[in-house]
């Protein structure tokens, strides 16, 4: 309950900056100043409301909210548009013709009535009436009723003529200039069901031709005939986009193989919107934004699946694109029964699945994932710089191996840094291909093999990781008792590759059967269909916060008390414990736990920046603080390249002395 409630003060909270958008003070101006109307001059309390006369002929009033000490227009009920107007011409033609007028219509007849006695055949005797009317809120509201009445009581037998009339009559109210008046709709869900109105409609559409191409400025309706032996189906449609000459495309595509489940023939019918996404994103305030044509499909019950291609209306590279459907029970998008096959700059090919919830689908362009050139630099770039880290620490390691590994503590922690530093490179290079090589996609093999590949590596890591963290523990915990380092050795290998096969393995098993293992467009696990991905993810943030908490400990066992006066002690004990925090964060993978703040903070791109640096630099920073400011491997290494030095200067002595001495080396 409390979560609904907050829900809707979100949405009440948007609407009214929405309507301060739409209507300013000017909205102010459009009532008639009558007794009530000065109700609203009253300095305002917070959150209450205020109602105020139309027009003068108008039926109706104006609702007022109070937001920051001032009223602002929240909905519009003001109608031109009842049973006696809109038959007024349809009325005034018929007396002309006929020398007996046609009958009075009563003033609390219903407009669905009337309109069945006057054009059963047709909706043509309340075209003139609606195009005429202004496209006022409470006008939308009366026409979106009238549709939905149209559907439910006049579907039989609905021909071409009926549906050119009743696209006339939703074109009417889907005009761009009208898209802002839909804001103040006192019913949220107007859009929606106008949508499912039409598409109800259409349903009982009898094609009595091959094909069908009703063409309005704000709809676009096309119809064919199918069956089990025709080729694949497309259809086109091109609509301007507003007032302007810019025309932007959707295709609806069937293939042979949706067309051989067809028991006989059939039809398809299919509407283009133009303007209904941005009506839509009025009424329900969604934090996306509709990137295409809204494409309704109806197709024949066998058939479920459809492939559409939509032309995106900004083409920009920013936000993240999302093919989905529009549930029309729960009026909001949904991603889960659509599947993107394709997407580039340009366009988007989706794979929806039609239902009778689903026939409406779109393609919207989220903010939550900021798309960055400076994000793609830091990735590729630090990664390279990673990988040829990783290579020089190995390198590292294999120089001094025998010097820092004499005891048995300074064993394990550079076994768990050599594998830690592996797996990644192993990781990192597996990333690369992926990222480089976006046509494997297209080999399915290939492209589930490369993602196996590298989800264990990249389990490998953090499982390391965590076998680093148990190391740690055990020193600061265990003090009084040894284990043997056979076992520690088996156990801990156990661990850093055991684990990440095992759960690589039950995930490839549960998920590729379905065909749900990877993603449609990257060689990386799947989130949509399957949630494979979090296979990775909760593994992997359970490692780091176990991490943190023995970095915690590592912190609490380090405050001892230092020699010298009191601010000396404190800063000893702060150089410690920064020195500690600062070899252990990359070591322990802490800097996944940055991701929390990209959770929260979707659209920060600024977070976005500090989570690709310390992650995709992870492989430099273990080159750094754990191999570089280990004491113990400098001067490991000042040993060797003195010996390698005091070689190479053996070496030139032997050569001199054999130069100088040409006929003793010959003996």
């Amino acid at each position: 309950m409390f979560l609904a409630i907050l829900l809707c003060c979100l949405a009440f909270l948007q609407s009214t900056e929405s309507c301060k958008i739409h209507c300013q003070d000017a909205n102010k101006d459009r009532v008639q100043m009558t007794g009530r109307t000065q109700d609203c001059e009253w300095p305002c309390i917070e959150n209450s409301h205020c109602f105020q006369s139309c027009y003068s002929g108008l039926e109706g009033n104006i609702e007022f909210l109070c937001r920051n000490k001032e009223w602002w227009k929240f909905t519009d009920t003001c109608t031109t548009l009842n049973v006696l107007t809109i038959f007024e011409d349809a009325q005034s033609v018929g007396s002309s013709l006929f020398s007996i007028s046609p009958p009075k219509i009563g003033k609390h007849e219903t407009i669905t009535t009337v309109l069945k006695q006057r054009c059963p055949k047709d909706l043509s005797c309340i075209l003139k009436g609606i195009q005429k009317s202004p496209q006022i809120p409470g006008n939308i509201e009366v026409i979106v009723e009238l549709l939905q009445n149209i559907s439910r009581v006049m579907s039989e037998d609905v021909n071409e003529d009926k549906m050119k009339s009743y696209s006339i009559i939703a074109n009417h109210i889907l005009n761009s200039r009208s898209i802002s008046n839909w804001a103040f709709v006192p019913e949220r869900s107007s859009s929606s069901v106008m949508l499912q109105s039409m598409i109800s409609f259409m349903r009982n559409l009898f094609l009595s031709k091959p094909s069908l191409n009703i063409s309005e400025e704000f709809i676009h309706i096309l119809g064919i005939s199918i069956s089990k032996d025709s080729p694949p189906k497309t259809l086109t449609f091109s609509v301007k986009l507003n007032d302007t000459e810019n025309e932007v495309t959707g295709m609806v595509r069937l293939s042979q193989e949706e067309l051989q489940k067809l028991p006989s023939p059939s039809q398809v019918i299919s509407i283009a919107f133009p303007t209904l996404g941005a009506i839509l994103e009025a009424n329900f305030f969604e934090n996306v934004t509709v990137n295409g044509l809204i494409l309704s499909v109806v197709l024949p019950k066998e058939l479920q699946k459809v492939s559409l291609i939509f032309e995106k209306i900004t083409k920009s590279r920013g936000g993240r694109t999302q093919c989905v459907g529009w549930h029309s029970t729960e009026n909001k998008w949904v991603e889960e029964v659509c599947e993107m096959a394709l997407d580039n700059m340009d366009q988007t090919l989706c794979s929806c699945q039609s239902s009778k919830r689903f026939t409406s689908f779109s393609i919207l362009m989220s903010p939550h994932v900021p798309e960055s050139p400076v994000l793609l630099y830091i990735m590729y770039i630090g990664l390279g710089i990673s990988i040829c880290s990783l290579i020089v620490c190995l390198i590292i390691e294999a120089m001094v191996w025998p010097q820092v590994t004499k005891t048995e503590i300074s064993y394990l922690r550079h076994v768990c840094i050599v594998n830690i530093a592996a797996t990644l490179l192993m990781a990192d290079m597996g990333f690369i291909v992926a990222s480089f090589f976006s046509n494997l996609v297209q080999h399915h093999n290939c492209c589930i093999t490369l993602t196996f590949f590298i989800h264990f590596f990249y389990l490998s890591v953090f499982f390391w990781m965590f076998v680093m963290a148990l190391l740690i523990l055990y020193g600061i915990v265990i003090v009084f008792h040894t284990f043997s380092k056979s076992i520690v050795m088996i156990s801990a290998f156990l661990v850093g590759y055991g684990c990440p096969l095992i759960i690589a393995v039950i995930t490839i098993a549960a998920t590729e059967p379905g065909q749900g293992y990877v993603q449609s467009l990257t060689c990386w696990l799947n989130w949509k269909n399957t949630k494979a991905l979090l296979a990775f993810v909760v593994p992997a943030l359970t490692i780091v916060v176990v991490n943190l908490i023995t970095v915690g400990m590592v912190i609490i066992k380090t405050r001892r008390p230092s020699i010298g006066s009191l601010i000396a002690q404190e800063m000893a004990t702060i150089m410690r414990i920064s020195k500690n925090v600062a070899i252990l964060t990359p070591l322990l993978g802490l800097t996944w736990s940055f991701g929390i703040a990209i959770v929260t903070e979707k659209n920060s791109l600024v977070f976005h920046i500090i989570f690709s640096l310390l992650n995709a630099f992870q492989g430099f920073f273990i080159l750094v603080f754990g191999t570089f400011l280990d004491q113990k491997i400098r001067d490991a290494l000042k040993v060797r390249m003195s010996s390698v030095k005091w070689l190479s200067r053996l070496s030139e002595n032997i050569s001199s002395e054999s130069s100088q001495h040409p006929t003793k080396v010959s003996r």
